[in-house]
């Protein structure tokens, strides 16, 4: 079995980010980049499995700039066994990045495809599931918990009333949550062994996929500060702010 994994070069989740002067975007210029946690989770788990003898293969993917290579790097120390690069500098949307694993998918013929539910940079929690609908395979969102057995993913997922269990079919796509596991440290030996490991670039063209961006950003800018607490001297005093100033009783 081949499990497929999509991970994304991303700001740091340790780094405060900054605004462009002209609204355009977030500043990335001499940032700190990594792979984004939910993504380090989604290949964790992969590895796991590859170790539990479930499956055989695991091929990490990445789309972006060619630093995206350090990130895929990073995938094959973890444990992957080869990596793909779909090389561009094109500002990548959900929707084209589902098309790109969507080729890839139908290239390596891999019977999970494993994603972190979402990105920390733009958090749109859509990825996973265009890809499950371009593909026409069950999906399972928000996973913590997944255990593959005779052609089947049992999958536990996170949701608003609290955990649910679904059973699915394989081919699947499956999101990872925060609490699906804990990703393993990283050592030296395992970075230098994954020098070694392969690693092919690609272009989107080669590919025959449309990346034209359907969305555009029209300002970015940073929320507004809060003010300043006030200090009440008693519940009234509280309530009449609440009803007359906040205006929210």
């Amino acid at each position: 079995m081949k499990i497929l994994v999509a991970v994304k070069r991303v700001v740091d989740y340790n780094v405060k980010v900054r605004v462009k002067s002209d609204n355009t975007g977030v500043d990335i210029a001499n940032v700190k980049m990594s792979m984004n946690p939910f993504d380090e989770i989604a290949v964790e788990e992969a590895v796991r499995l590859k170790e539990a003898g479930v499956a055989t293969e695991v091929v990490v993917v990445s789309a972006g700039v060619a630093q995206c290579q350090e990130t895929l790097r990073t995938a094959l120390a973890i444990g992957a066994d080869r990596a793909i690069l779909v090389e561009t500098d094109a500002d990548l949307q959900p929707l084209a990045v589902a098309k790109i694993l969507k080729a890839l998918s139908d290239k390596e013929q891999a019977q999970i495809i494993i994603l972190g539910k979402q990105a920390i940079d733009d958090d749109s929690n859509q990825t996973g599931q265009m890809l499950a609908s371009l593909l026409d395979i069950p999906q399972a969102t928000f996973a913590s918990k997944l255990v593959v057995a005779d052609g089947k993913a049992t999958v536990t997922r996170e949701v608003d009333g609290g955990l649910e269990t679904i059973a699915l079919h394989l081919p699947a796509v499956i999101t990872t949550d925060l609490r699906l596991n804990e990703p393993r440290y990283v050592t030296l030996p395992n970075i230098m062994k994954a020098k070694k490991k392969p690693l092919d670039i690609v272009k989107p063209e080669e590919l025959g996929v449309d990346i034209a961006p359907r969305l555009k950003t029209i300002k970015v800018e940073e929320p507004p500060k809060r003010s300043a607490g006030v200090m009440v001297a008693d519940v009234a005093a509280l309530v009449d702010k609440l009803k007359n100033e906040a205006k929210v009783i």
